[in-house]
């Protein structure tokens, strides 16, 4: 169990307390509207109202025993620069911040932010990329042009096994998983006698040139 402060209750920081929460993570909970603190006090273990952006009220809430801070501020971007900057001042080891626009985000990282993230630019792509195939599920990018992609079953590979396919040597690309829902299964690092079906999900590991075959097939 590890324990999170958010910083700032918008939609973001609401969800986000809430998923943490629900994975059995201790979770405090931090905006200066009462409204929203009213929102969160059933399922967080401390819900405060407080002005973040004064330095000696986030030094009262103990952030630094904390495993990792989150800098949720909604498009109050003044703000989420201050409160990341007291929060390295307060040696907070780790501080994710929420970024609107590139140039909010290499100032975060200036002022002392260990990650920043920007939920709506990569939500945005990540629905492109799905709306772009007839299969596609979702993509997990991992750097360095690789991702993991998962798909339904390509209308081609239905009835024929992972041997016959052969789409490491075909397309330079990896079968991870094969998620079978008809039975209710899941293979990991299947064999090249798994033969795929129509309601199977596949997680498919390679680059991402090489998955954008995969992704394109009709």
């Amino acid at each position: 169990m590890r324990s999170f402060a958010i910083i700032g209750l918008s939609s973001f920081g609401h969800y986000l307390a809430k998923y943490l929460s629900e994975m059995g993570h201790r979770v405090m909970a931090i905006d200066k509207d009462q409204e929203r603190i009213e929102r969160v006090k059933q399922f967080v273990d401390r819900a405060v109202i407080a002005d973040a952006t004064d330095k000696e009220t986030l030094d009262s809430l103990g952030l630094g025993e904390l495993d990792i801070i989150v800098v949720s501020l909604g498009d109050q971007i003044d703000a989420s620069i201050l409160v990341t900057l007291y929060l390295r001042e307060l040696k907070v080891n780790q501080i994710i911040a929420k970024a609107l626009t590139e140039d909010h985000g290499k100032v975060l990282d200036i002022v002392g932010a260990t990650r920043v993230i920007f939920p709506e630019r990569d939500e945005a792509h990540r629905l492109a990329t799905t709306m772009e195939s007839d299969y596609l599920i979702d993509t997990i990018p991992l750097g360095d042009g690789m991702s993991i992609i998962e798909i339904a079953t390509p209308e081609k590979f239905v009835g024929k096994s992972l041997g016959d396919l052969d789409l490491r040597n075909k397309y330079g690309v990896l079968v991870l998983v094969v998620k079978e829902l008809v039975p209710d299964k899941v293979v990991m690092i299947p064999t090249a006698t798994q033969v795929l079906k129509d309601s199977d999900i596949l997680l498919i590991l390679g680059k991402d040139e090489d998955l954008g075959k995969i992704k394109k097939m009709k």
